[in-house]
């Protein structure tokens, strides 16, 4: 299928998954989408890790969070971005209600000036498009084109910008006044 005179290649990686995923709806749908998948007993439960792209996933269920004591799931994230630099927390609740928001706000509150985003989804396929989308986008050949076309971007809104006319037009008015 041709998309703006360019093959539309499918995008893969390879993806290290928590054991305790195994059985997890989200660990096949990565399968199904040609990812290669590895388990690992040695990464953190309910973890994602993307090698290629440096970025790791922590899976938690608000429902189970507001369950078990906060020092519990504190020290589980504390622990992950100790160990991830570029680490996000998927929060999944099929509503985030009042009561999901303020658990959010206490990790936010908690983990402020830290490397930890936080990321609300609803369901396995908007966690999938999520982290798949992120690191896809902080790998190598990706990260390297947007970097590109936010370049050209910037310079082309630079040399359109009425504003930018302006000021150099004042500049050339000013340097005709001032020989200095």
């Amino acid at each position: 299928m041709a998309e703006s005179g360019k093959e539309k290649i499918k995008w893969t990686t390879t993806i290290i998954v928590s054991s305790s995923l195994k059985s997890y709806e989200i660990a096949t749908a990565l399968e199904n989408r040609s990812h290669k998948v590895r388990y690992s007993d040695s990464v953190e439960n309910g973890s994602i890790i993307f090698s290629l792209s440096g970025v790791a996933f922590l899976l938690m269920d608000t429902k189970e969070c507001l369950t078990s004591t906060e020092e519990i799931f504190l020290a589980k994230i504390e622990k992950f971005i100790n160990i991830h630099q570029n680490s996000f927390l998927v929060l999944s609740a099929a509503l985030h209600g009042p009561e999901e928001r303020k658990l959010m706000f206490r990790i936010q509150q908690r983990f402020l000036g830290c490397n930890l985003r936080i990321l609300p989804v609803h369901n396995t396929v908007n966690a999938i498009n999520l982290m798949c989308t992120i690191a896809k986008t902080t790998s190598k050949p990706y990260v390297d084109s947007i970097c590109y076309r936010m370049i050209t971007a910037k310079a082309y809104i630079t040399e359109q910008s009425p504003v930018w006319k302006t000021l150099q037009k004042i500049k050339l008015s000013s340097d005709s006044v001032n020989p200095n």
